[in-house]
């Protein structure tokens, strides 16, 4: 069988507006990065759908590697008033006894961490978590790689940047996407899940702006359309540089698209495909602040948007049905090396904390992206409480 190990190694990688969070819903008001070691409130957390056993559900097992992915991570403005004074792995609710069952937890990092900095001249929106909040936070959730590659990273400038790098770095939790120059902001990371090495990188194309260059800190900065040479070339380089540490799974961390929008743009599922055919095994695309569909392109997922995991923006739906306050954990089982499925868990936002979604709201995420994912043609396992995409080799 084809590896993505074996992939990379052969070679075969080498075959090479501002959107985010600073947009508002139409109705709303105004070296080697390795890991060591308000709206209104949708949902109770009551559901114990998910703590299934998982022998049961065919999900996961003793020998059963399980990672999981969330889209958007903001700790910051209420988030962050609402717990810093509190016990930080509060912001987690019901849903970190889940989490902490995890091998691995991947997300995007959509704040900075840190006390101090300057805010960048002219941005609507602007995030900012306290390290003795956020750090202990993303600890106690067992945050194994976040991605920086976003357009909030550098809301408080250089200094809040270097920051959240160093409190990261300092806590274990490896991290792509930023650095202080466009050579650090490309470096993929590393992390072990159980007995996995996973290489990650981080890439945007929101906030050009924030991109770093030949000495200036930013983001990996690039637009995302396998047409485009320059993509082509960076992109090669990146899966190289993952290929030197021999890993057995590789992550493209993506922060795409515009918001509030339900379906990605066509630029970003050929580009999304490319990616799985130069050996990429997960696609994990944030950025719309509401879910879109899953597709399963040679046998790997690629999900185009897993929405928010936690944040305080206003609650918002609409007749077409955006809703950005119903969200998934999505978890990627690996048996034996070789990628099984990737199960979904519900989840709700409800006061500036994730919860599992009650069975209402945990329908609606089940059926919601069984029908966005449908476009793609994509298996879908769904059953009872249950909703799961067959992964493996075609």
């Amino acid at each position: 069988m084809r590896t993505r190990r074996t992939l990379l190694a052969s070679g075969v990688a080498g075959l090479v507006g501002l959107a985010g969070c600073a947009a508002t819903p139409p109705t709303a008001d105004g070296g080697t990065r390795e890991a060591t070691g308000d709206g209104s409130a949708e949902g109770d957390g009551g559901s114990d759908a998910g703590e299934a056993d998982d022998d049961a559900d065919g999900s996961g097992g003793s020998d059963a590697t399980r990672i999981g992915f969330v889209g958007d991570l903001m700790l910051g403005r209420s988030v962050n008033e609402r717990w810093a004074d509190d016990d930080s792995e509060n912001v987690w609710g019901s849903t970190l006894p889940r989490l902490q069952e995890l091998d691995g937890l991947v997300g995007n990092l959509e704040c900075c961490v840190s006390d101090r900095g300057t805010r960048w001249p002219d941005k609507g929106f602007y995030f900012r978590a306290a390290p003795s909040f956020a750090v202990p936070a993303l600890e106690a959730a067992g945050a194994s790689f976040v991605s920086l590659a976003n357009n909030h990273v550098l809301d408080y400038g250089e200094p809040a940047l270097r920051d959240t790098e160093s409190h990261l770095t300092e806590a274990g939790i490896a991290h792509a996407g930023a650095g202080t120059d466009v050579e650090s902001a490309l470096e993929p990371a590393t992390f072990e899940a159980d007995d996995l090495t996973v290489a990650a990188f981080g890439l945007t194309d929101q906030a050009e702006e924030f991109s770093a260059g030949a000495s200036k800190p930013g983001t990996a900065f690039a637009t995302l359309d396998p047409a485009v040479p320059a993509t082509r070339s960076l992109v090669e380089g990146l899966l190289d540089s993952a290929a030197e540490h021999d890993p057995d799974l590789v992550v493209a961390s993506l922060h795409w698209g515009p918001n509030w929008e339900t379906e990605p743009r066509a630029v970003h599922e050929r580009f999304g495909r490319w990616l799985v055919e130069q050996g990429v095994d997960v696609v994990h695309g944030h950025s719309a602040h509401v879910l879109q569909g899953v597709e399963v392109y040679q046998g790997r997922p690629i999900i185009y948007d897993a929405a928010d995991f936690v944040d305080d923006y206003i609650s918002y739906q609409d007749r077409e049905g955006v809703r950005n306050k119903r969200t998934a954990l999505f978890e990627l089982v690996v048996r034996d090396g070789d990628l099984d499925e990737l199960a979904v868990e519900p989840i709700a936002i409800a006061d500036e904390a994730a919860t599992l979604a009650d069975d209402d709201i945990a329908e609606w995420v089940r059926d919601t992206l069984a029908e966005r994912s449908e476009p793609f043609g994509t298996a879908v396992e769904q059953r009872d409480d249950r909703l799961a995409f067959p992964l493996g080799e075609d």
